[in-house]
């Protein structure tokens, strides 16, 4: 008996892998030649092993009551290939699952071409058109940011990397930048192959030609003498953070807008996109995407609001050490942020509470907030203490979270979790700005706690790219619509 079921569950594992093999090469075609991002419930399965597509799937489980197989994804991308679809992002997991739940077998194509319309032929609100983008700095942010443009540049007519800008270092500056895209402590190896031009000082990554300009000032770049135009330039040194400052770039030859990946100063707005990317406006030129933890935070403390009311509260950030802090005790500038980051638990300010409502107004005066940096390099949580101004139940919250994650504005911003195990590393590489721990969260009448963890660097990279796409005029509209 052991024998026969052992049999079966090798087959049964077979069987998924030879139709996932089949899979790759539509998702991969769907991708390059129709522009169709397709995902599972917000995983990714562009450029994906075997293995990646069938955890993908798997995953499904803990969002919905019965697992997704295979056999219910393969139809529709395999209808989808010779639909005549036009650039969009696909959840193929949510389009199965409801094929399943509200069709229940009919005619699959009838299905799809009613829940996919609008992305049809002309019918697609798509633009269609390269917008340049350019990287100032390439540091932690600036390097994921270059992933992921790469990424995405393989269907073409979208953002496309053409330059990065840095202060010379020493010795084989080019090669040392080429590795450091390459290789990556944290978020593992580059998806794709990465060469250099000595001669023209350039890095080709997955056949972008990305040109490295040397400069020590954003008004000394010449970008126009590399056949860059009317560009973006993300700057994400920090160093510039003000209007002023900002604005130097504007006067470099090849620029038209900016993006601050830091909490802007003044009056410049504070975007968190999914909450406020509706008040951007095509004659914006300087625009910040706040930071990580206000990214993290207030998609969630907007949803709770709408449903429950927020009174006040406190916002504490458990923070993984960043580039500021010293690797061993030595002088800094900042309170306590000279000791020696890898040893020891620092606690220090955070602009996060407070900056929430230059993205939500009604948080205005209702938070306070601190942080605790500790010795992990990648991925922190924000614990959320609130008190509301209507009764909730931990079972109550958690189900609203989970509901607001799958199937709302804020499904991009908003991720979920329910498992007594997981821990931060779990979370590197989630694409998300903020997922919620459903079994850390505490309630007592009309008090909450929520956890929530964030891959600080590669869930902001993302919040980053969808503002610049925006700035771009780079749409995407996402299918099944939220309704």
């Amino acid at each position: 008996m052991n024998q026969v079921i052992s049999n079966t569950c090798m087959q049964d594992w077979s069987d998924r892998e030879s139709t996932v093999e089949t899979m790759i090469p539509m998702i991969g075609a769907l991708y390059r030649k129709k522009n169709i991002v397709t995902s599972i419930y917000g995983r990714p399965i562009i450029n994906r092993s075997v293995i990646d597509l069938l955890k993908a799937h798997r995953f499904v489980r803990h969002m919905e009551d019965k697992e997704l197989s295979v056999l219910e994804t393969f139809p529709i991308i395999n209808a989808m290939m010779s639909m005549d679809l036009d650039r969009a992002h696909v959840d193929v997991g949510k389009l199965a699952v409801k094929f399943r739940n509200e069709v229940n077998g009919s005619d699959l194509e009838a299905f799809l071409n009613k829940e996919l319309n609008d992305a049809l032929g002309q019918n697609s609100p798509a633009t269609k058109e390269n917008r340049d983008v350019v990287l100032y700095g390439f540091g932690r942010i600036g390097r994921l940011l270059a992933r992921l443009i790469i990424e995405r540049s393989g269907g073409g007519n979208g953002l496309r990397l053409r330059a990065i800008v840095v202060r010379k270092g020493k010795g084989n500056d080019l090669e040392k930048r080429a590795s450091l895209l390459r290789r990556d402590s944290i978020h593992g190896s580059f998806r794709g192959t990465i060469s250099i031009d000595k001669e023209k000082n350039a890095i080709i990554a997955n056949g972008n030609y990305i040109q490295v300009i040397y400069s020590d000032a954003p008004e000394n770049a010449d970008y126009e003498a590399f056949g860059i135009e009317n560009a973006l330039v993300i700057d994400n040194t920090g160093i510039w953070r003000d209007q002023a400052g900002l604005e130097r770039h504007l006067q470099a030859k090849g620029v038209s807008r900016v993006l601050l990946t830091a909490p802007g100063k003044g009056d410049i707005k504070n975007i968190v996109y999914g909450i406020n990317n509706n008040v951007i406006e095509d004659t914006d030129t300087i625009l910040s995407a706040a930071s990580c933890t206000t990214n993290a935070i207030t998609p969630i403390l907007k949803m709770i609001d709408n449903e429950y009311g927020i009174i006040n509260g406190h916002v504490e950030t458990i923070h993984s050490y960043t580039n500021d802090q010293n690797l061993i005790d030595n002088y800094h500038e900042g309170d306590r942020r000279g000791r020696a980051a890898a040893l020891n638990m620092v606690i220090t300010e955070t602009g996060a509470a407070s900056a929430v409502a230059k993205a939500f107004p009604e948080m205005e005066g209702l938070l306070t907030g601190n942080s605790i940096r500790v010795p992990t390099p990648n991925v922190s949580m924000a614990i959320l203490s609130l008190n509301l101004k209507s009764d909730i139940t931990t079972d109550g919250v958690n189900a609203f979270l989970r509901k607001m994650s799958l199937y709302s504005s804020v499904q991009k911003q908003i991720d979920w979790v329910n498992s007594s195990e997981v821990v931060s590393t779990d979370f590197v590489g989630n694409s998300h700005a903020g997922i919620v721990d459903a079994q850390a969260t505490i309630t007592s009448d009309k008090r909450v706690n929520l956890y929530v963890w964030y891959d600080n660097e590669f869930g902001y990279s993302h919040q980053v790219i969808r503002i610049a796409q925006q700035m771009c005029g780079v749409f995407y509209p996402t299918y099944p619509i939220v309704k």
